[in-house]
This record gives structure tokens, sequence and C-alpha cells, in this order.
């Protein structure tokens, strides 16, 4: 069942869209969104469609994705729509073709799932700098208003203390371990884009997410937050192959969703801004254990293998200062629980485990 057939992912949606009416902004722009088969990036595109079912001017939406047939599948009688428009994309790949003149693009393709990114550590750090760098050349050519380039917590390395990161502050990365061809990507990635800005004078801006999560997530992701989300949606019991004690900020994939169209309607030129909601900066347990009680299922504890190991995330404590967003007018919809909860709900719903 289509994700568009849950009742409760429909009314979030209408959520987000009454909380933040300046979305209107939007109205007649054209929004080229690669990466949109992944949970961050179409659940923007969702908030565009839904906005576009409920209001007379539409806005573009310009689907750039590897799959078209995967890309049909996910956004169904909406791929047709008048306003849709999908084109053949890979960020390792030099080549680009845009159908349609777009005001705004959001860069979002590249491996993200930890499995990914240990087996391909190459095509993970070419993603992010090849393809980056071909929009950015797009967008100086083009005249687009604004590109928003999706980075990562990650970038900010390991460091000593448990307060929540700010967009100034980082910690140390070995760069001469594979696994952070992750980190060191993205953080080349942020420096690229500032250095277009300084050398050809193109506008563009920069997020940095903490852990999205929601029921936009596809079979292929394998962050513990989704998977285990299935396996609570599933009536399977969650098994957590770590002490579960690091520190993460998560945040319900809709509410990403709004921060990243708030950016990138109102962030300042070549900064950084954490997506983090305050009131859903917690433990892997506790993460775990909602989503236990949400699905009805146990929490068990077992040893990862050595290659599971080597997917871990590296940092201890990753949570995200949110000030800067904040202040863009932005605020959280949905807390863990309740986050958490409808996330449950509407893979049920979708009957899609």
């Amino acid at each position: 069942m289509n994700i568009y057939n849950s009742r409760q992912w429909i009314e979030d949606l209408d959520h987000i869209i009454d909380s933040f009416p300046w979305m209107k902004a939007y109205a007649g722009k054209s929004v080229m969104i690669t990466g949109i088969g992944g949970l961050v990036c179409s659940a923007v595109a969702d908030l565009l469609i839904r906005y576009n079912e409920t209001h007379e001017e539409p806005v573009t939406v310009v689907a750039a994705a590897r799959s078209r047939e995967r890309i049909r599948e996910r956004f169904g009688i909406y791929f047709d729509r008048p306003y849709f428009h999908f084109t053949q994309y890979d960020a390792t790949k030099p080549e680009l073709s845009i159908p349609c003149a777009v005001d705004y693009i959001i860069h979002g393709a590249g491996n993200s799932s930890p499995d990914r990114i240990t087996k391909e550590p190459v095509e993970t750090m070419l993603s992010n700098i090849t393809g980056l760098y071909e929009l950015l050349q797009y967008s100086r050519e083009n005249h687009v208003t604004r590109l928003l380039y999706i980075s990562s917590s990650e970038v900010y390395g390991k460091k000593q203390d448990s307060l929540p990161f700010r967009e100034d502050q980082y910690g140390y990365i070995d760069i001469l371990d594979a696994r952070n061809s992750y980190s060191v990507g993205k953080s080349a990635a942020e420096t690229l884009c500032v250095s277009f800005a300084d050398e050809y004078g193109t506008d563009s801006v920069i997020i940095r997410p903490g852990h999205i999560y929601g029921p936009a997530v596809t079979k292929y992701d394998l962050h513990v937050s989704s998977k285990w989300a299935r396996d609570a949606a599933g009536g399977r019991d969650i098994v957590m192959k770590s002490d579960g004690s690091q520190i993460r900020s998560y945040c319900y994939c809709l509410d990403s969703a709004a921060a990243i169209l708030t950016v990138l309607l109102r962030g300042e030129n070549c900064r950084a801004y954490n997506i983090s909601n305050p009131d859903s900066i917690i433990s892997i347990r506790e993460m775990a254990e909602i989503l236990a009680k949400s699905g009805g299922v146990r929490l068990e504890s077992e040893l990862p293998t050595e290659e599971e190991r080597k997917s871990f995330n590296p940092m201890s404590n990753s949570s995200l200062d949110s000030g800067s967003l904040l202040a863009l007018g932005w605020h959280g919809c949905f807390d863990a629980e309740t986050g958490f909860d409808h996330t449950v709900r509407i893979l049920r719903e979708m009957h899609s485990l």
C-alpha cells in the first residue's frame, strides 16, 4: 500500500503545512531535488506535493534520481501530475540534464546507509564532491536562486564533553579510516559550497541533519532507527547490538523537511544550520524503548559481528544545538515519542513491513 493511503501521514503533512504558512513563498517556483527517493528528500517532496494538492498555485517539483521506476512507485499518482518532472540523475557521474529552469536546488543524493558507506567508500566520497560540483556549476551558469546542500552531523567528529554541537565546533576525525569517507566527503563538499561563493558568487546554504527517521524509509535503509521501526511495526522484537548509550539528535522526517525548506528560503548564504529537535535528543536505547513500546514488542541485546561493528557511527555523542535554526522561525512539531509512534502506526497502515 502506498504511503498516501495512510490517514496519519496525510494528517502529519497537513499539520506541518498549517504550522508554516510561509510555504506559500514557493508557489510558482521550481525546486529540483536530488536523492528524492530517500527518506529525507522524499519527505520534502511529499510536503510540496501535499501543498500543491491543497492550494491553487503549485510548486514545480523536479525529481532527480537514477531509477524512474522506483520514483514512480514511491510517488504513485503524483508522478504524472503536471507539476512533477522526472530527470535521470547519478551523483557519481558528471552528466547533468535538467528538463526545465529551476529556482532552487536541494542536493541530497549520495550514500548514507551504514552498509553502503562501508562497502562503497569511494562512491560515498564522489557522490558528495563530484555531484555537488556539477550542481554548483549549473547554479552559476543558470542563475539558480539558491542551492541547499544536505551535509551531516558526522562532520563534527568526536569530542570529549556532552554538550550539543554548535555549528562552529569540531572534534576529531581519523582521515585514514575508510568509514570516514562519509564525514570527510561531507566536510569537503561544504568547503566546495563556500569556495564557489567566494570565487563565483553563487548562493548556497548547508544543513547538518542529526538522525532523521520516519515512515517514508525504504527497505534499503539500514539505519537502526529505520530497521527497528520496520521491526516494531511488523511485530518483530528489536535487537540492539550495543549498550545504546550513544546520544543522538533524532528528528521526524517531516520536521526535517520543514527545516530544509525554512533554511532554503530564510538561511544566510554560506552558513550551515543544524537540524535537531530539542525535544528529541535521546540515547539509542531510549529510542529503541520508545519503538518497542509503540510496536508492543520486546527489546533484546546481542553482540555485533565484526562487519556490523565496522559500520557503526564512531561518535558517542552527536547531539546538535538547534539555536540557529530556531532563530529562522522553525520549530519541531513532533517530539520523539509522538514521531516514533506515528512512524510505527503509518508503517502498519501501509502494510509494507
